[in-house]
């Protein structure tokens, strides 16, 4: 695992465009994981604003999204879906055939988890971007969830709908569900990088990085994997717990 400490939530997003960027060049074809919610968004201007100025092509990129909320139709504003095409995907020039999403409104749900895990299996990703929420989940998977788990239904917790309710006129609009990529699946990506900002996110990221390997602590098990980028910025108290200096 390799920490970076950012000077602040823009630099965040350059160092993880900057590895996308020289990996993308290197391989056109690259195959890449993508989170939503409000951690990314810097990161997608850039790879939408670098792409506007001729500098790269996402052509040939498949990329593979984390999670949807289970009930909302693709169309709908807060679908992830729609937040995908509206922040990075209609501004560059990716084929949507190679963009994969899990359909929260299918009608079989369970073979939908069944297939994207098996999608996943044949399609590893080659750089898999992740936030960190709150509590430690990662994708969706709240604590508790095994670290054997494969894409599945996950009931979520009050703070992860506490913390989703500013994406919506209020509180009780948030869906009660996901469909999520399991945590074994993000495990099988070749390399991760985890984005975090922000003081709210201090606690989480210290337990996930120094304390124990723990399914109370879904992002723990990142010490495991051969290949993490943890970027933070100097708003975490994280920074200074565990007295790293800056790069």
């Amino acid at each position: 695992m390799r920490f970076i400490l950012a000077k602040d939530a823009t630099d965040v997003s350059q160092r993880a465009y900057d590895f996308i960027r020289k990996s993308i060049l290197q391989n056109p074809s690259l195959i890449l994981g993508l989170a939503t919610g409000s951690t990314p968004l810097e990161l997608y201007k850039l790879m939408i604003s670098d792409h506007k100025r001729g500098n790269l092509s996402y052509k040939k990129v498949k990329t593979i999204n984390l999670d949807e909320y289970v009930g909302l139709p693709e169309g709908h504003p807060q679908s992830y879906r729609y937040f995908m095409d509206n922040n990075l995907f209609n501004h560059i020039d990716i084929d949507k055939n190679n963009t994969k999403v899990p359909k929260g409104n299918a009608i079989n749900l369970d073979k939908e988890c069944e297939e994207y895990s098996s999608f996943v299996s044949t399609n590893r990703p080659d750089i898999q971007i992740l936030g960190i929420g709150s509590n430690g989940h990662i994708a969706f998977n709240e604590p508790g969830t095994s670290f054997n788990s494969s894409t599945h239904i996950v009931k979520l917790k009050d703070s992860t709908i506490k913390d989703n309710a500013r994406f919506f006129e209020n509180e009780s609009e948030v869906p009660q569900q996901a469909i999520t990529m399991g945590i074994k699946d993000i495990m099988s990506a070749k390399m991760i990088i985890l984005l975090a900002t922000g003081s709210s996110k201090a606690e989480a990221l210290y337990r996930a990085i120094k304390g124990p390997i723990t399914e109370d602590c879904p992002a723990s098990i990142l010490q495991t994997h051969p290949n993490t980028v943890i970027l933070g910025d100097h708003t975490s108290s994280f920074w200074i717990r565990v007295n790293r200096e800056p790069e």
